[in-house]
């Protein structure tokens, strides 16, 4: 039979997400004593205990506002007493004044709109999203994917923020969508995505990691290696855009294509064919870079005009054209053993990044 002490399941469950919630605002308050009154405000009973033995064990931290300007108490926690901090802690005028301006600053800090976020605040709240959305996460991606997204997630995050993220979140639902197309189809031909569509790690990195490199160049300032940081931004949002081009053209190819050819001699190949290309597979390529850029156009604003639209689907259109010429010539070829689906992936989103960089520089002056 169970003790009075221990904690079921639920309770436990609640204390990880205590937990995550106070870190979140630990490490987004620039003041880190003040994190403690904030936490005690909405903490239970049997966690204020630790709570206080955390801040008395962190008297070599400098402390600020009230508690160094209050002598009298920074001496008492020095020496280990907490009789004055106790107080502090259980006067719930101080407290919620104090959880109110520690979730402002958390606010503020996350969802700004220009410049890098921390890190630390975007490990947590991306933690706390992918955990959250976890069940329906699971039926896109295997456990090692997961993991991958959270840390591809956290970095697109801080560098840059919401906006960015939210680009390649959509990506993914799309990408996703678009996957499940006459499933049962591709399936019993043989030419369906393996896993059920399930992105692992390989598929994580091999769609995202040119954009990745796109959004820490794009961090850097206002110009990195004599590229602005709009062109990176715009080169960000094409490489990501090239990949959705690339999905929807195969995905919707294989569905629907009534007739496919090899792009190198334009001979009838069944669908699923390497290389291969049809027009209905075609005309969704562009439809798939088209809407992501008129999601980072209109509505949070990575692209600054249509023109970058324009560069940024066309760059994604025809990126998709060379790694169908990739696939064609170099892909499961004598010698070429390591020209991977996910290899190739890469060096889509780069050739679309690139063009997006010459054209926004050499044709839009950006």
């Amino acid at each position: 039979m169970a003790t009075s002490y221990e904690l079921t399941m639920k309770q436990r469950s609640f204390n990880y997400l205590y937990t995550a919630a106070v870190l979140l605002i630990a490490t987004c308050c620039h003041d880190f004593s003040s994190y403690i009154p904030a936490a005690a405000a909405f903490s239970p009973p049997h966690l204020q205990t630790s709570l206080l033995k955390t801040r008395s064990s962190s008297s070599s931290f400098k402390f600020q506002n009230s508690f160094e300007n209050n002598h009298h108490t920074a001496r008492k926690l020095h020496h280990g007493s907490q009789s004055s901090l106790q107080l502090h802690l259980l006067d719930p005028t101080s407290s919620l004044s104090a959880a109110t301006e520690a979730i402002a600053s958390s606010i503020s800090s996350l969802f700004s709109f220009t410049g890098p976020i921390p890190f630390l605040p975007s490990l947590a709240l991306n933690t706390l999203l992918f955990f959250s959305l976890r069940p329906k996460l699971m039926t896109m991606l295997t456990p090692e994917g997961f993991a991958h997204s959270l840390a591809l997630g956290t970095m697109l995050w801080t560098t840059l923020g919401w906006r960015g993220w939210t680009v390649c979140v959509l990506y993914l639902f799309l990408g996703q969508a678009v996957t499940k197309v006459g499933f049962d189809e591709k399936t019993k031909l043989g030419i369906a995505e393996g896993r059920g569509g399930r992105r692992g790690p390989e598929n994580v990195w091999g769609s995202a990691l040119t954009g990745v490199l796109c959004a820490a160049a794009a961090s850097q300032g206002t110009e990195f290696l004599g590229i602005s940081t709009t062109v990176w931004l715009l080169a960000y949002v094409a490489s990501l855009a090239t990949k959705l081009a690339d999905t929807f053209a195969s995905e919707i190819g294989k569905a629907y294509g009534k007739t496919t050819f090899l792009i190198t001699s334009l001979q009838p190949v069944p669908r699923g064919t390497e290389g291969a290309i049809s027009l209905e597979g075609t005309i969704a390529s562009i439809v798939g870079g088209l809407l992501l850029s008129l999601y980072a156009y209109l509505v949070v604003g990575l692209i600054p005009s249509l023109e970058g639209v324009a560069v940024a689907t066309l760059a994604a259109f025809v990126a998709t054209m060379v790694e169908s010429l990739i696939g064609a010539t170099l892909q499961e070829k004598e010698g070429f053993d390591w020209m991977s689906n996910e290899v190739v992936n890469f060096f889509n989103t780069l050739i679309g990044a690139a063009i997006a960089i010459g054209l926004g520089v050499f044709v839009l002056g950006m």
